[in-house]
């Protein structure tokens, strides 16, 4: 099973069926960024058999964009409106990514989702020797990231 590939067709199925946007895998290479500007970052952990996270990575105007198209109104700012549906989104990818790793999801937890954001931030992890897949995703309204993180 390719983890990675199965990332990518979970955040595309979730994007077209819930958001109604439809994302595709950005050509670049996916460049770890330790440092976040302007951006929100949903987040959830994961533990039991594997242990790690789940981090979606957005740039504000395309946590505006998304949000707008999920919830179904306008967004011009970081509001509560915002961080629910990103760490929405960061809930629902971690359940896919929880089925996909585990048995019916039976081995392991998931915590419940929190967002992170402001002017600039890092957002690194303090086992430097997890394993990590980052994927870059476009939208008609820019970029974002998926960052999966696993102790070895």
């Amino acid at each position: 099973m390719d983890l990675r590939e199965k990332i990518i067709e979970s955040t595309q199925e979730i994007f077209s069926t819930m958001v109604m946007m439809e994302v595709s895998v950005s050509p670049e290479p996916a460049l770890e960024a330790t440092v976040h500007n302007e951006c929100i970052t949903g987040l959830i952990g994961l533990a039991g058999i594997h242990k790690g996270l789940l981090a979606i990575h957005m740039p504000n105007k395309v946590a505006f964009a998304v949000t707008g198209s999920f919830l179904g109104m306008e967004v011009e700012e970081v509001n509560a409106d915002v961080e629910d549906a990103i760490g929405e989104l960061a809930n629902m990818l971690g359940g896919n990514v929880k089925t996909i790793l585990s048995e019916n999801g039976r081995d392991i937890s998931l915590s419940l989702p929190t967002t992170i954001s402001g002017q600039e931030y890092n957002f690194q992890q303090a086992d430097t020797s997890a394993e990590k897949t980052i994927i870059s995703f476009d939208t008609d309204s820019g970029s974002f990231q998926v960052e999966l993180q696993f102790e070895k």
